[in-house]
């Protein structure tokens, strides 16, 4: 169901215009306008979901099932020296359209524009706290 304050669901529905690289029934793929590196591509499904957390397990696995046939266009078109796979969900970890995204961001080098740097913690969990956080997770599953 579309939401119609949803700028990607402006852009399924046609109304807001989008250089499109994949479409199906169920996914959408075009090109992210900020292009962080050239080819930067979002890929949505069509049915809105916020984030990760709300997405149903049968819309997941459409959107996840393309995302490789998508990543080899990439690479066959502008042959990257890699990509990165990004889902940022909710404003602290930096999502900004609410409409679940994964962008594919083709890396051409330590210089490219695109950097995720973050600071390693592996010194202060034991092997024995890493257990105990698997096991809190673990609990959760349903």
């Amino acid at each position: 169901m579309a939401h119609e304050d949803c700028i990607f669901c402006k852009i399924i529905a046609g109304e807001i215009p989008a250089a499109k690289v994949y479409e199906d029934e169920h996914v959408l793929a075009f090109l992210d306008i900020s292009q962080v590196t050239k080819g930067h591509t979002l890929v949505i499904p069509k049915e809105h979901t916020k984030n990760i957390y709300e997405t149903p397990a049968n819309i997941a696995q459409q959107l996840f099932a393309r995302i490789p046939k998508i990543a080899n266009a990439i690479k066959e078109a502008y042959r990257p020296a890699g990509l990165n796979l990004l889902n940022n969900n909710e404003p602290a970890a930096d999502q900004s359209v609410f409409h679940l995204h994964i962008h594919l961001i083709p890396r051409y080098g330590e210089d490219d524009g695109y950097s995720a740097n973050w600071t390693v913690h592996s010194d202060q969990y034991s092997s024995d706290d890493l257990q105990q956080i698997a096991n809190e997770i673990t609990q959760n599953i349903d």
